[in-house]
């Protein structure tokens, strides 16, 4: 692919929408990233990062001369030949997709008739490209192409994704439109898929979807594990090497979460209910996802013989390592349900925002600023996220400051003989119990 320079409004400054604006300038154009969020947009004007992303303040300071962030629509869209939509599109109580900020964006670009593209990147029921494209009729904007463009950038790498992805996604119903929505990523070394809207919808969903399966699936092998005296971790390795499944995605855990996994698989899963399709694929996967961190919490009970008045300690409270997201974390359902038992909970995270401690759970627990320190006195501890500084834990000195020395690996992490040999009681998703001789 090549493309010139060009002139680009992105919406929403978001996970989304502040890599992309970030990433195309670093491609050249020029971008303007609106936000209604008017602490947001001062904190990146005083050139500070309103959300932890490995390489993105680097990325909006080197390029700063490019790149320009605004409350005000008419300054976004003034210059612009492109608006980008990255806003987000939470679960509304039906489980639908809430389009309500989409809309938002396209009644604000009323009277833009010099745009020659809209483009969505916010995941979206498949079907929105065409009303979106009949709002833009009806609001003059005839002339004005529509492109469905999805991500596929994930948290803790998506500036890496943004700037080598395994594909680019293109839905246009207009070839010309699709080529030059496809110029804006010309520098880039990577396949450019283009195809209808719809399709390009369904590409997000089913891409989502089906790496939820793939988890869920090596979690309930873990059960299975756990019931058969099977190890999941020579089980998953072994299985991953096989060339027509791969590694990826085959790690027993807690469950996924964050924004985009749960949201999207239930988004999916009421578009197809209201297709009149019952997915119960995808019910299941659901189902068993929420099951998995409280099956977690129903282990640790029957080991400790009832949680009351018990005091356990959380090492990660993110969904995830490398970002600072708690949204839809495993650890919010953990938490929530020691407490509901009786229990006291201590929680270490070095990234977590310190605002969700004004929130439940977090509220109602204690936050340490170290491991150790949030283990000390507990009668056990979980291991929620895999933080690559829990394997650097003394764990010799932290079962001698724990008043029971039993840590449940959460994300299987940590080496299970170097545990026992420090004391510990190990215990694992896809493993038995173990305890020191």
């Amino acid at each position: 692919m090549t493309g010139a320079s060009r002139r680009i409004a992105v919406f929403g400054a978001g996970y989304i929408g502040l890599v992309t604006g970030a990433c195309f300038a670093e491609l050249g154009h020029r971008v303007v990233v609106r936000d209604i969020q008017p602490e947001r947009i001062r904190l990146l004007n005083s050139g500070e990062v309103p959300f932890f992303e490995p390489g993105l303040g680097d990325l909006i300071t080197r390029n700063k001369e490019r790149l320009a962030f605004t409350l005000d629509v008419e300054e976004a869209v003034r210059d612009a030949e492109v608006v980008f939509v990255c806003v987000d599109t939470p679960p509304t109580a039906s489980g639908d997709a809430d389009l309500s900020r989409v809309w938002a964006v396209v009644d604000a670009l009323r009277g833009a008739s010099h745009l020659v593209a809209v483009v969505v990147k916010s995941t979206v029921p498949v079907g929105t490209g065409a009303r979106v494209r009949a709002a833009l009729d009806e609001r003059d904007l005839g002339h004005v192409g529509y492109a469905s463009n999805p991500e596929f950038t994930a948290e803790g790498r998506a500036v890496e994704d943004f700037l080598r992805p395994d594909r680019v996604v293109i839905g246009a119903s207009d070839d010309a439109v699709a080529r030059w929505v496809a110029g804006l990523y010309g520098r880039l070394d990577s396949p450019v898929e283009l195809m209808d809207v719809a399709s390009a919808e369904m590409v997000k969903l089913a891409s989502n979807a089906l790496l939820a399966t793939r988890i869920t699936f090596i979690n309930e092998i873990a059960t299975v594990c756990e019931a058969t005296g099977a190890d999941i971790g020579h089980v998953s390795r072994a299985v991953g090497l096989d060339h027509r499944l791969g590694p990826h995605f085959l790690k027993a855990g807690l469950g996924y979460g964050g924004s985009c996994f749960p949201k999207d698989s239930r988004a999916l899963r009421a578009m197809a209910s209201n297709s009149g399709y019952p997915f119960q694929l995808l019910n299941a996967v659901i189902e068993v996802n929420e099951l998995q961190p409280r099956r977690a919490i129903q282990r640790l009970k029957t080991e400790l013989g009832g949680l009351k008045g018990r005091r356990i300690a959380l090492l990660g409270m993110t969904f995830k390592p490398g970002t600072d997201d708690m949204r839809e974390a495993p650890s919010t359902i953990i938490a929530s349900r020691l407490l509901a038992e009786g229990a006291t909970v201590t929680c270490w995270d070095p990234m977590a925002p310190r605002t969700d401690g004004r929130q439940e759970p977090w509220a109602s627990a204690t936050r340490r600023p170290d491991p150790l320190g949030a283990m000390t006195g507990a009668d056990a501890a979980i291991l929620v996220t895999e933080w690559p500084e829990l394997t650097d834990v003394d764990w010799t000195a932290a079962a001698r400051l724990m008043r029971n020395p039993l840590l449940f690996d959460g994300r299987n992490l940590l080496d299970p003989a170097a545990l026992l040999s420090a004391g510990f009681t190990h215990m694992g998703v896809g493993r038995g119990t173990r305890r020191p001789h």
